[in-house]
């Protein structure tokens, strides 16, 4: 019997119901969901999905300040900001990223060494979305090359910004630094707002010293950007503030007159306005150009100078500590005859050998044979080292380390120099926690000729110079002359208490003697004062680096390799009836205080005193 279900049409029209039924209600569950979703995201959740959408479109950028400029106490500019265009990439709108970098060195030169050196940024720490930079400088060709082929690279950036430059390059990088790049450890510990699209920073020098008011204040920009990146508009700006532009008490023709003497030599040159205290030159050489530390350091230049034996970029005039051999005399002198140890009357006979009471080890002077019968005068004009070893014996340590102190030695007496060095000025606690040792007698003696263990920097030198050219009075030695800061200019007037004499008169005689070193029928460095048109005062010193057999005048018998020569150095300070220049030149391996630093020191003087108004321009 067939079955008539198939025909039956009432089934038919139940069981499409049903389903229909079941369909409806399905699709308005769905339809239910889907507007309850809607409603979820579209209402409760407004404000974050609006805060993400503009976040897709809408970007805050920094805008970095101009650097503050740098300028001599005569105007002229010695660090400024030029005009320069920068390929960087945003790493976070790259796929794939050496793919990129060869697809733009198929566009524009790129060495091996800029791209390791990218790959080497992008490997370090840094902040989301900040730019790399890949090559400074873009030649014009280079930024249309970019320009055109821009739209099919996502993630180049070609910006126009201002880079720090220092046209006197090389004579001028230690006393002004310069600026790198923030490096790992500096981007953890620096305030991100203050340095928010800056990407470089003060490293040394100047530029380290007031690095937080040449910074000036960072501004922002809200922008509306498209998929790719790229700014459509521009919301709203809050322009940044420039830092400070400061100008120093250097003088640019003295400094640049300074390096040149110095030639190939290692050494310093310190110059200082005694009234004043501001700092006329601070030269050390060889140097190096702070140029390339903004641009990029080629390694392997940068290698051959970190491993070279002359040590450019070390600063001589701040961080080299010599001993100041004969230069000292003059303070242990001055401190002798005002404490009662010896008078300006009181001779001994120099037969060129001093032996220390109560023992038989015998100290020589330079001069075999001795300089014969002499006075305190005479012991300065020719340096005679007995004369002071015998004077240093008497005085003992504690006397000469208090008048080395007045004059400050052994600490930094600088406002505004970064990171010096501050000598030694032994004491008996220092030479017991240092060497393990006591203090005795024959170490006295050796400081009474600044050797031993006595240490300055040249620095110190030309201040102590400066505070005797004043007759005791302090002054706070700096560079800062002034500034568009008016807070940078609260400075002490004095670095600390003025030297006081027991008789006023000494200052006069001192001075005299250090005369006679330029004057005198024997004057150690009288060659140098030939046909002056002005009257110095100075005193010569020549400090030894070995042991090496010497004639009657202490010159070399053999030949000396050049790393074990004696250090030259030579103090001064002009004219004497009205200072306004004191200097020390220290030049290491140079041989003979008179016959290398004595002649510099005099050129150095000839162009500051003698030169006309307009010649230092």
């Amino acid at each position: 019997m067939m079955n008539n279900s198939l025909n039956d049409k009432e089934y038919e029209i139940r069981l499409f119901m049903r389903r229909m039924t079941v369909a409806f209600f399905f699709v308005a569950l769905m339809v239910l969901v889907l507007v309850s979703r809607l409603f979820y995201l579209q209402i409760i959740e407004h404000d974050k999905h609006q805060s993400l959408s503009d976040k897709n479109r809408l970007e805050v950028l920094p805008i970095a300040p101009i650097r503050g400029l740098v300028y001599d106490r005569n105007g002229e500019l010695l660090a400024e900001n030029l005009p320069s265009h920068t390929l960087s990439i945003v790493v976070e709108r790259v796929d794939d990223m050496s793919a990129l970098v060869e697809r733009l060195r198929e566009l524009i030169d790129l060495s091996d060494e800029q791209v390791e050196r990218f790959f080497k940024r992008l490997s370090q720490y840094r902040r989301p979305y900040d730019p790399i930079p890949l090559k400074i400088k873009l030649t014009e060709d280079e930024i249309a090359a970019l320009a055109a082929n821009r739209i099919f690279m996502n993630g180049v950036l070609v910006e126009a910004e201002l880079i720090r430059q220092y046209p006197e390059g090389e004579a001028f990088a230690h006393v002004l630094g310069y600026v790198g790049r923030i490096n790992e450890e500096e981007l953890r510990d620096l305030d991100q707002g203050a340095y928010a699209g800056i990407r470089f920073i003060g490293k040394q020098g100047v530029e380290r010293q007031y690095e937080d008011v040449l910074l000036g204040k960072a501004g922002y920009q809200r922008v509306e950007t498209n998929a790719r990146g790229r700014i459509l508009k521009v919301l709203e700006k809050q322009a940044p503030v420039p830092g400070a532009n400061i100008h120093l008490q250097l003088d640019k023709a003295l400094q640049q007159k300074a390096y040149d003497l110095l030639e190939d030599k290692r050494g310093a040159v310190v110059a200082i306005e005694p009234k004043s205290g501001g700092i006329l030159a601070l030269v050390s050489r060889p140097s190096y150009d702070p140029n390339l530390y903004v641009t990029g350091f080629p390694t392997k230049l940068y290698n051959e100078l970190r491993d070279s034996p002359d040590k450019p970029f070390l600063n001589r005039a701040i961080r080299g500590q010599y001993p100041v051999a004969s230069t000292i005399k003059p303070f242990i002198g001055l401190a002798g005859v005002d404490g009662g140890y010896t008078t300006w009357t009181f001779t001994r006979n120099d037969n060129g050998e001093y032996i220390l009471p109560n023992t038989d080890q015998v100290k020589y002077d330079w001069k075999r044979g001795g300089h014969g019968i002499v006075n305190l005068t005479d012991a300065i004009e020719e340096s005679v080292d007995t004369y002071f070893y015998d004077l240093a014996y008497k005085m003992t340590l504690e006397p000469i380390h208090d008048v080395l102190d007045q004059f400050g030695f052994g600490k930094n007496t600088a406002w505004d120099i970064y990171n010096p060095f501050v000598g030694i000025n032994p004491t008996r606690q220092w030479i017991k926690d240092k060497h393990g040792r006591s203090w005795y007698a024959g170490d006295t003696v050796n400081l009474g000729i600044g050797q031993g263990f006595m240490l300055a920097t040249p620095t110190q030198l030309a201040i102590a110079t400066a505070v005797l050219a004043n007759n005791g009075e302090w002054m706070t030695p700096r560079l800062m002359l002034y500034s568009t800061d008016a807070s940078l200019m609260d400075i002490p007037e004095k670095a600390q208490p003025d030297v006081q004499l027991n008789d006023a008169a000494n200052w006069e005689k001192i001075h005299f003697a250090m005369q006679e070193v330029l004057y005198g029928k024997h004057g150690t460095a009288k060659r140098a004062a030939e046909g002056a048109a002005y009257r110095f005062a100075g005193k010569t010193g020549t400090s030894q680096v070995a042991k090496i057999k010497r004639d009657e005048n202490g010159e070399p018998l053999d030949d000396v390799p050049e790393h074990l020569k004696d250090h030259a150095l030579f103090i001064a300070f002009a004219p004497v009836d009205d200072p306004q220049i004191a200097l020390a030149v220290v030049v290491e391996n140079g041989g003979g205080g008179s016959s290398v630093a004595a002649p510099i020191a005099r050129q150095l003087l000839d162009e500051y005193l003698l030169r006309e108004p307009n010649d230092a321009q």
